[in-house]
């Protein structure tokens, strides 16, 4: 593999708070078929990793290319738009509307209004249709057929972790930026959001963030650890683990 193959890179990427860096040279690549897990303590800068690739923080310095496209200090409005997809520790998802409400409202995000519709009120029949088929593919993603119906805020919190990543997958992204997706859960929860990570990695270059260990070990291709804004390791899993540093700061003797 070389850089220009893959989906999103960042190089150099470093975000300064005063004095404070948050995110410290970090680079990397995501690649098509492939999860990129990000570990580390409490504080290691993870999130601010994530909000940068994602445009919701400016980079104080470094670089991120989309595809070709360099995106560094995009918005994450446009950055979206250009095919990438997040989801944030805390679930983000309209409560009082049905879980077919929630993921069609996001596909529909995507129809571009025209210079003579330029609120996107008036929709054509088409286009109706194929807002409609992608939430509907969203929700066959995410095993969700059976709780279309049902109030997103009276769902499980396993569900209505499913159901941002369904509304994330509606805005038909290349690249999915997940952070702590099994956040909270309960075993069987976990497991079943294991194997939805595993499906959609085929079409997906992924970047997790977690604390779940046994999630990560099982799911990651290339596992980066982070230490106060900085890359102590990026390897495969399996190097990272028998690496006693990373062992010392971080995962500790029972991994």
């Amino acid at each position: 593999m070389t850089d220009r193959h893959a989906l999103l890179s960042a190089r150099g990427l470093t975000k300064r708070f005063g004095g404070l860096a948050a995110v410290n040279d970090v680079s990397l690549d995501l690649w098509l078929g492939h999860i990129h897990a990000v570990i580390g303590p409490n504080g290691a800068g993870k999130s601010t990793l994530t909000n940068l690739l994602s445009g919701d923080l400016p980079p104080t310095s470094g670089s991120i290319t989309l595809g070709e496209q360099s995106i560094t200090g995009w918005t994450s409005e446009k950055i979206s738009r250009h095919g990438l997809g997040r989801s944030y520790q805390k679930t983000n998802i309209f409560s009082t509307f049905s879980v077919w409400d929630n993921v069609r409202l996001s596909a529909q995000s995507r129809v571009q209004p025209s210079p003579f519709n330029p609120l996107g009120w008036v929709r054509t029949a088409a286009r109706m249709q194929a807002v409609n088929a992608r939430a509907e593919r969203a929700i066959e993603l995410t095993d969700l057929q059976d709780r279309r119906q049902a109030l997103a805020g009276a769902t499980s919190h396993g569900e209505q972790r499913q159901l941002e990543i369904a509304m994330t997958l509606a805005t038909e992204p290349r690249v999915l930026l997940l952070d702590e997706p099994l956040a909270g859960m309960g075993q069987a929860e976990a497991e079943r959001m294991v194997q939805l990570l595993l499906r959609l990695k085929k079409d997906h270059a992924i970047l997790l963030v977690e604390h779940d260990m046994d999630a990560v070990f099982t799911l990651a291709d290339h596992l980066t650890v982070m230490v106060n804004g900085q890359v102590i390791a990026s390897d495969t899993p399996a190097a990272v683990r028998a690496d006693a540093g990373v062992q010392a700061a971080y995962l500790g003797e029972e991994h």
